[in-house]
């Protein structure tokens, strides 16, 4: 799927979670600025960007959208259609991939466990079609979310979630005393 079809699903899906009803094309436009939508299209353009090989085009790109929405996407994930962002603050997503239809709420961090400046997948989270993320979860290492899966609000994740699971609580625990 192209840029113009992903932008195009995503608007379709944003104006269904939103609205509960399919847009027009004057409400699309209006959709295109809204501070829960532009991220994603800012998003989906430094993704289109890095692609064709302008990587420091894509970077300012994805720059605006941090400084603007407080967001940080890696440049280099590779996002299905549908992607949807109720709330963008906080938000740090440096998966490998997000499948679509996918979920994304406000605080989440999708990333390696250790410092990773050369983006290594293989220690990067796989996110999985029709996902729901809950506020302020972490999803941290090379594991995969498997399709249709929830993980709840402030979840700490740094193991697979199979398909159709729920995911809650965080994963703390006393390893060493001080």
């Amino acid at each position: 799927m192209g840029f113009l079809g992903l932008v195009s699903s995503d608007l379709n899906r944003f104006a269904m979670a939103m609205r509960g009803a399919h847009s027009g094309t004057l409400r699309k436009c209006l959709d295109l600025c809204s501070p829960r939508f532009a991220p994603m299209l800012l998003c989906r353009m430094a993704y289109a960007l890095h692609s064709v090989h302008l990587g420091p085009l894509a970077k300012v790109v994805s720059l605006i959208n941090f400084v603007f929405f407080g967001i940080e996407i890696a440049v280099r994930c590779q996002i299905g259609p549908g992607l949807l962002f109720p709330h963008t603050q906080g938000t740090v997503i440096g998966a490998q991939s997000i499948g679509s239809n996918a979920t994304i709420f406000q605080g989440v961090t999708l990333g390696a466990r250790e410092l990773d400046p050369g983006f290594d997948e293989g220690k990067r989270p796989k996110v999985g079609d029709d996902v729901l993320i809950g506020s302020g979860a972490k999803v941290l290492g090379g594991i995969m979310l498997g399709n249709r899966c929830k993980v709840g609000a402030n979840a700490v994740v740094m193991e697979s979630i199979p398909e159709d699971a729920l995911a809650v609580g965080p994963a703390l625990r006393v390893i060493a005393k001080s």
